[in-house]
C-alpha cells in the first residue's frame, strides 16, 4: 500500500495513524505499534521538512509492506542530497546546515526505535526502510 501526501506538519499525524493501523491488521504486537508510531512520526516529520525546503509542491510517499513474516514502512522523499555522513559544504546557508543536523538526529533516533533500518540516498530523494518482525 502507498500513501501519498502533501509535505505538511499536519499530515504526519496521519501517516503515523496510517502505519500504526496497517501494522496492527498486519498482526505486530502492541509494543512494536509504538514504536512504528514514533519512528514514522521522526521518518516523516524529516522528508517533510526537506520537501517544505526543497520541494515544497512533491508528495511525500508512505510505503507499507506486509510480506507474512516482517512488516516494513517506507518513508520516501524527493529531495536530492548527500547521505548525511558527508562532509558539509560550508557554502550552505544556517538553515541548509540546520536541516543536515535534524536529518542526522532523526536517523539516530530511528536507529534506536527499529532493530532494522535502511537509508537509501540518490539522485531522486532518500528512502528510510524501517522492518520489524510480525508474531
Amino acid at each position: 500500500m502507498t500513501v501519498s501526501f502533501t509535505p505538511l506538519p499536519a499530515h504526519v499525524r496521519t501517516a503515523r495513524f496510517i502505519a500504526a493501523s496497517v501494522g496492527r491488521r498486519a498482526g505486530l504486537a502492541e509494543s512494536a505499534l509504538d514504536e512504528i508510531r514514533l519512528a514514522v512520526s521522526e521518518a516523516c516529520s524529516l522528508a517533510v521538512g526537506f520537501h517544505l525546503a526543497h520541494a515544497p509542491t512533491s508528495p511525500v510517499e508512505l510505503r507499507l509492506i506486509d510480506e507474512g513474516q516482517t512488516f516494513s514502512v517506507q518513508v520516501a522523499d524527493s529531495v536530492n542530497r548527500p547521505a548525511p555522513d558527508r562532509t558539509l559544504d560550508l557554502a550552505l546557508d544556517l538553515a541548509e546546515a540546520d536541516l543536515f543536523g535534524q536529518e542526522r538526529i532523526g536517523l539516530a533516533v530511528i536507529s534506536g526505535l527499529v532493530d532494522d533500518v535502511t537509508v537509501e540516498y540518490s539522485d531522486v530523494g532518500s528512502v528510510v526502510t524501517m522492518t520489524w518482525p510480525i508474531g
